[in-house]
């Protein structure tokens, strides 16, 4: 009987994938993977295996989604072990439930292999901690871009929190989130923009709310990037540079 296996490849870096999820590479007949999964982990798959790009084109979400979810059961007939390889972690905004769903109302089986978040990792490689005694409390995640293009209702929720706050999929609405966060944060409220987290080719700004949208531009940092809001952005050993330096490349 088929199987497909959904993997979570973690947040870019190829070693950030668990054994588990590399195991599940290496015994794929099919792999169809994402734009944020880093190709490099498919040299660990069978010479005989299908590697199929799947990545999504922006504007494009939905009719992609439904594409990609049959095209997983249309080789999952026909393969024993397809692996759907996801970036980050494919429960956290990577539509990995509906995929589920999909799948498995066709009677085959589904395992899900979870995935290191870039939304814990990205921060943690920048050593910028997302909790700490004294700072802060908790840490809300929330995306940037909802799935029919609008801005998250949680957003103005999260900014009138003293959580730390880390957006995914949120460059395109950069302007708006500074705005918000700074009406009710203040504009010295300490922020982070992280593009290819993890990477070899990562970039960062790390300023305040007052100054970051400049840094960005200056520095022409886009998607696929995290932004970290919060005091704990100030934990950073970076963030003394702040006013100095406005890029710091890994």
């Amino acid at each position: 009987m088929s199987k497909v296996i959904l993997v979570g490849a973690g947040p870019g870096d190829p070693g950030l994938i668990t054994l588990k999820g590399l195991n599940a590479l290496k015994k794929a007949d099919v792999v169809l993977y994402d734009a944020l999964a880093n190709d490099a982990l498919l040299k660990y798959c069978k010479r005989e295996c299908l590697q199929i790009y799947v990545g999504k084109k922006r504007g494009l979400h939905a009719y992609q989604q439904i594409y990609i979810n049959d095209m997983i059961v249309d080789y999952a007939r026909r393969y024993e072990t397809v692996v759907r390889l996801k970036g980050g972690d494919p429960y956290v905004f990577g539509r990995g439930h509906e995929e589920w769903e999909h799948v498995t109302t066709h009677g085959i089986q589904v395992e899900v292999i979870p995935g290191v978040s870039s939304a814990l990792a990205v921060p943690a490689a920048s050593n910028i901690p997302l909790t700490k005694r004294g700072v802060n409390d908790s840490f809300w995640v929330v995306t940037g871009t909802t799935a029919n293009g609008s801005f998250s209702n949680d957003m103005s929720l999260a900014a009138r929190s003293s959580a730390t706050v880390i957006v995914l999929m949120g460059m395109q609405n950069l302007s708006r989130i500074v705005e918000l966060f700074r009406m009710y944060r203040g504009d010295h409220e300490s922020v982070a923009i992280i593009q290819n987290g993890t990477r070899t080719d990562e970039r960062k700004a790390i300023a305040t709310l007052d100054s970051i949208e400049q840094l960005a531009v200056e520095n022409d940092l886009s998607s696929p990037a995290i932004i970290v809001i919060g005091a704990v952005v100030g934990q950073c050993p970076d963030y003394a540079l702040a006013d100095k330096v406005s890029e710091f490349t890994q």
